[in-house]
């Protein structure tokens, strides 16, 4: 049994890191977070020490590598993405393994300071890649890999996920910590994107604005025309009154289903992680690069069959 910690326990997305660990067979040690809304601990890990102060949760931290059956063994961090390189960084300090979400940083450059960081410590760095083992994606991957097509493929990927007026209020609506929205909620996309069809060979940005992006992409195998956005009134009207999440991958004109089985995917990174066969530094790379140069990239218009058919109506 491994002993965890756990920074950003008030989070959306804590509670499936929560159950990964207790699904795995594993402690949740301690946790952390600037929140008390934390009651979702009760029903998962009800005896693990809690703190409101970083300073109390790295103290404690530091004082449970001490006591040899208490020792923590890996930090799961699900803070605001402007905080991962510096809970990353304090984690290695602490002698510990980190399992990181999305975004793991925000650039390429802050991966190199980190490969540094796991050389001095001797511990490594997972980043949460849950796309690459949903089911329907690797049976993509897969099929890809088998045929002898000579042309690229043709690609409209389309997520939107609805969020109301709140998420512009929050860290979230602010670049400077989410790094806008192509990042925090498309950076999977990415490197899903990647994984299937190659590297990338072109990066193109047609549209941003604070809560939509749109741009076209062309890997090895691939051409794809991409839209992003958390704003509900581009939910398509089949969609709209029935659900907020509409997530959809055309390839040469036929729809790949993978809008369920996105559950258990951060128990089964667990699980690999816990095997050693979890993604790294290296893994994470190429989806940072994506999303550090859609970041900086000034939008411009595409050329014929270039943009994704939203951005005309966008345009209108």
């Amino acid at each position: 049994m491994k002993n965890f910690a756990l920074i950003g326990a008030a989070g959306y997305i804590a509670p499936r890191h929560m159950r990964a660990i207790k699904d795995t067979g594993n402690e949740l040690a301690i946790a952390y977070d600037t929140q008390d809304s934390v009651g979702i601990i009760d029903s998962i890990s009800p005896n693990t020490e809690f703190f409101t102060e970083f300073e109390r949760f790295y103290t404690r931290s530091l004082e449970l590598q001490q006591a040899p059956k208490k020792r923590l063994d890996y930090v799961s961090i699900c803070s605001p993405n402007y905080l991962h390189y510096s809970h990353i960084a304090t984690s290695l300090y602490l002698g510990c393994d980190v399992i990181c979400e999305k975004p793991l940083v925000p650039t390429p450059e802050l991966i190199d300071q980190l490969i540094g960081l796991e050389k001095q410590s001797g511990k490594r760095v997972f980043n949460i890649l849950q796309l690459r083992h949903h089911d329907s994606i690797l049976s993509l991957r897969r099929k890809i890999q088998s045929e002898k097509k000579t042309n690229k493929y043709e690609v409209d990927l389309t997520y939107i996920t609805s969020r109301g007026k709140w998420y512009l209020e929050s860290w979230k609506g602010d670049d400077r910590k989410s790094y806008g929205v192509a990042t925090n909620i498309g950076v999977h996309f990415y490197d899903m994107l990647h994984f299937v069809f190659g590297d990338l060979q072109q990066n193109v940005v047609h549209y941003k604005s604070p809560t939509k992006a749109a741009g076209y992409l062309e890997y090895e195998r691939a051409r794809v025309r991409w839209f992003l956005s958390v704003d509900s009134t581009d939910l398509p009207r089949e969609v709209q009154g029935k659900k907020t999440t509409y997530r959809s991958i055309l390839i040469d004109g036929e729809e790949v289903e993978f809008s369920d089985g996105f559950t258990d995917l951060h128990t089964v990174s667990y699980k690999k992680i816990l095997s050693n066969e979890g993604y790294g530094l290296a893994d994470a790379r190429p989806c940072i690069e994506t999303v550090n140069y859609i970041r900086n990239a000034v939008p411009q218009r595409g050329t014929a069959g270039e943009e994704h058919p939203y951005v005309a109506e966008l345009r209108k």
